[in-house]
């Protein structure tokens, strides 16, 4: 092969990884957080940007016009004292949790129809109806409410006191509660069902932006 030639191909296959690289850091998550890695089902995923121009939102979340109720933009507080976070704090619980802090748990509150379109990684589903009615009996069958008192316990790490049929949430887990957006009011119904059996509130975070602010910036998600 002529010297020239195979110049001139050195020079196109570095100018293709020189372009690569430049896409990858002109597409960060933020000024100094390129990915993140998480533990989702058991294995490693990285979150990161995609790097496709071109991109656009997911068809289901691109309509303005949804109708409320039930879809109404929610405040941007969920209840006072409840912490409202964006993306960047979202992705430092998601870190927090994959390196070893169980008391940690981010909650995708969407039923597992919309869960199967894509989640955040990290997340676990816990749908909103199991977790939306109180604990003085609004339930329509017995099922129902131990399933509620199930999940308290067993993924919320809450303690029932039987005597004084109370709930102790003191060794209870910061749950990062989050559904479809700004529009959707699943998560926010939950974050009030549990305020009112007295979980604390700096134990509560809500995600406002949810799954449609996560695939505007082009975060990864996963399915099922």
């Amino acid at each position: 092969m002529p010297k020239q030639t195979t110049t001139t191909m050195l020079l196109i296959v570095l100018a293709s990884t020189l372009a690569g690289s430049v896409l990858a850091a002109d597409n960060r998550i933020s000024a100094d957080l390129e990915s993140v890695d998480v533990i989702h089902n058991g294995q490693t995923v990285t979150i990161q940007r995609g790097h496709d121009r071109d991109a656009t939102l997911p068809a289901m979340f691109q309509k303005t016009d949804r109708g409320c109720p039930p879809f109404c933009v929610q405040p941007i507080v969920a209840l006072p004292g409840i912490g409202t976070i964006g993306e960047l704090e979202v992705l430092d619980y998601l870190r927090r949790k994959s390196q070893g802090d169980d008391s940690i748990l981010v909650v995708d509150s969407r039923t597992p129809d919309w869960v199967m379109r894509g989640t955040i990684p990290g997340a676990i589903n816990i749908p909103w109806n199991r977790i939306s009615s109180d604990a003085a009996g609004t339930f329509e069958t017995p099922e129902q409410a131990d399933a509620f008192r199930q999940i308290l316990a067993d993924e919320f790490d809450g303690t029932y006191d039987a005597e004084s049929d109370s709930w102790d949430f003191t060794d209870a887990k910061t749950l990062v509660l989050f559904c479809n957006g700004l529009w959707c009011g699943q998560s926010t119904e939950n974050i009030k069902t549990l305020v009112d059996l007295g979980y604390p509130l700096h134990k509560l975070k809500w995600y406002r932006g949810g799954m449609q602010d996560w695939v505007s910036v082009g975060l990864t998600t996963v399915k099922p």
